[in-house]
């Protein structure tokens, strides 16, 4: 398990891994964007073909919604609009609280535009790259939301804690919760804390990792025993 920095991809841990072992065959379970920290399953070698078993595990995340402000990307890598640029009246812990309970248990969820779903046969981002998508075309799907609690709110902020299922987006759940507000908002950090039973506070931060740690961790007196 990997703790996973901001600003990289999951395919560029899989590189980092890579060059530190010394092996190619190294793959990832649960996608994180570039934008988004925390849990991240690896396995290299023989133990790629036991990544399924990770695979539709629940997930939670801690996030923080910047209010008052849209994204195309519904992430700060995305054109930043905003919608509001004043704190309104009345607008308070309980108001988020009351949009917090549409969400509760679970909902409709549609996947943002620029999302790894395929649509005709192509990556949804890759269509909307290339101006060739637009919202109509984004698969929805009943998602599952088995906890959701505000944890702090200071305008134009408000921190949550999310358990979801499998499939989840948060960049869409915060935009949405964003739309119900009346306000706009969107995810401006995301950091996976759990997949299952498993806890980020168990990972290995991937920036301290080296070849010796990884056959540590596997149990294993040398990464060449693969």
């Amino acid at each position: 398990m990997i703790d996973k920095p901001v600003g990289l991809t999951s395919h560029d841990v899989i590189d980092r891994i890579r060059k530190i072992t010394g092996i190619r065959k190294v793959g990832h379970a649960g996608t994180l964007d570039p934008f988004a920290s925390g849990l991240l399953f690896i396995a290299i070698g023989p133990y790629t073909k036991k990544l399924q078993r990770f695979v539709g595990l629940s997930k939670t995340y801690a996030a923080r919604m910047h209010l008052g402000a849209t994204s195309e990307t519904y992430d700060p890598e995305g054109p930043i609009m905003e919608s509001i640029h004043e704190k309104p009246e009345r607008f308070d812990q309980s108001t988020i609280e009351q949009a917090l309970e549409k969400f509760r248990g679970g909902y409709l969820q549609k996947a943002p535009l620029f999302s790894a779903k395929k649509v005709q046969g192509k990556r949804l981002y890759e269509l909307a790259r290339k101006g060739q998508a637009d919202l109509s075309m984004r698969p929805e799907k009943q998602v599952d939301i088995s906890h959701l609690q505000l944890l702090s709110f200071d305008w134009p902020y408000a921190d949550i804690l999310v358990s979801c299922g499998s499939g989840t987006y948060i960049r869409s759940l915060v935009h949405d919760i964003g739309e119900a507000l009346g306000t706009g908002a969107y995810a401006e950090m995301l950091r996976r804390t759990q997949i299952g039973e498993f806890s980020v506070a168990d990972a290995l931060p991937l920036d301290d990792l080296t070849r010796e740690k990884v056959a540590q961790a596997l149990m294993l007196d040398t990464v060449s025993n693969y």
